[in-house]
Formats: C-alpha cells, structure tokens, sequence
C-alpha cells in the first residue's frame, strides 16, 4: 500500500527575505502611525496593519499558501467565527 506524502513547494531562503522584510516595514509603519493623532481612525489603522502581517505570516510563515484551497477557506472560517465571536463580545461590553 502506497502512501501518498503531501508536497510543497521548496521556498528559498529569497521568500523569507523578503517577507522578513515586508514585516520590518509594516512594522516601522504601525510605529509612525502610532505617533499620528488620527483620532478615532487610529485603533481601526492599527488593527488593520495587523491583520496585514498576520496574513503574511500566515501564507508564508505557516505555509498556508502552498495547502489545498479547502483547507485555506476552512482556517479563514474558523478565524472569521472567532472573530465574530470577539467583537459580539465587545459589542455587548460597549452596551452595559
């Protein structure tokens, strides 16, 4: 009985390089928007930098780019329902 092995693709040391270096910058800009008074943008600006370098630590770091589509969609899903599940939590908060 054969057993299949799941393949990805070999990645070099380039990739990680350079998602290295998209993570610095994303990082240094999350630092000088923090300095900007941006009022009440500046929380949503700094959660939406955030899940920029999730996703990219996600996709490169985690592999989640070289696995099966339904995979993919099945981990973004569990993600959105936590998410979902957080923010009705902080929306009840707001309320009390």
């Amino acid at each position: 009985m054969k057993k299949k092995h799941a393949e990805h693709e070999n990645s070099g040391y380039g990739v990680y390089v350079v998602t290295w270096l998209a993570l610095l910058i994303l990082t240094a800009i999350t630092v000088t928007v923090s300095g900007m008074n941006l009022g009440k943008v500046s929380v949503l600006t700094a959660l939406a930098i955030a899940t920029i370098k999730g996703s990219v630590v996600l996709a490169f770091f985690m592999h989640l780019k070289y696995e099966k589509p339904m995979f993919t969609v099945m981990f973004y899903i569990v993600l959105m329902t936590l998410a979902v599940f957080i923010g009705l939590t902080f929306f009840d908060i707001l309320f009390r």
